[in-house]
């Protein structure tokens, strides 16, 4: 079922190597959950493809330029792919992408969203490129599943939808 406006956010809790989840295991990565935001902040959620993929990092350091932006308007932002957390940190690090990138390698999230891409270039199930505002409640404020994944969010919009909330 894909998750629309209106609708509670599905809560999670995922693997990072952002500095912003709990304190880190062994292997310097750490859980960042849904529900660390509740009451905090809204929420900016970017799932995308998969971390390496030209419009992917096209669209992950967009969002890492526009961060001061999202946070003046008291707003967290957050990736999701289903790449293992090592191949994400190695890509954020090499793109200089400061946005959290959570792993959601056993596509429990993808799921709960309704943005499960069926077979991602033959690698069989992604992301869908989709974005999401959760309020500070929980409650979904916009949603939006992009066409294709070459298809980039509508950035305007969200920011719109995250002046509306302050």
């Amino acid at each position: 079922m894909k998750i629309q406006s209106g609708d509670q956010a599905p809560l999670f809790s995922l693997m990072t190597s952002s500095d912003i989840g709990k304190t880190p295991d062994d292997f310097g990565m750490s859980t960042l959950s849904l529900e660390d935001f509740r009451g905090e902040q809204n929420v900016v959620l970017l799932f995308f493809p998969a971390a390496y993929a030209p419009p992917c990092t096209q669209e992950m350091c967009s969002a890492t330029a526009k961060l001061s932006d999202f946070a003046s308007l008291n707003a967290a932002v957050i990736g999701v792919s289903v790449d293992n957390p090592f191949a994400q940190k190695a890509w954020a690090e090499e793109e200089g992408i400061k946005v959290p990138i959570l792993s959601d390698y056993r596509r429990e999230v993808i799921e709960a969203y309704g943005v499960v891409l069926p077979d991602l270039i033959g690698l069989g199930p992604g992301a869908q490129r989709a974005a999401f505002v959760i309020d500070k409640q929980g409650i979904v404020r916009y949603a939006e599943i992009t066409e294709t994944p070459l298809d980039m969010p509508d950035m305007a919009a969200i920011r719109t939808c995250l002046e509306s909330l302050n």
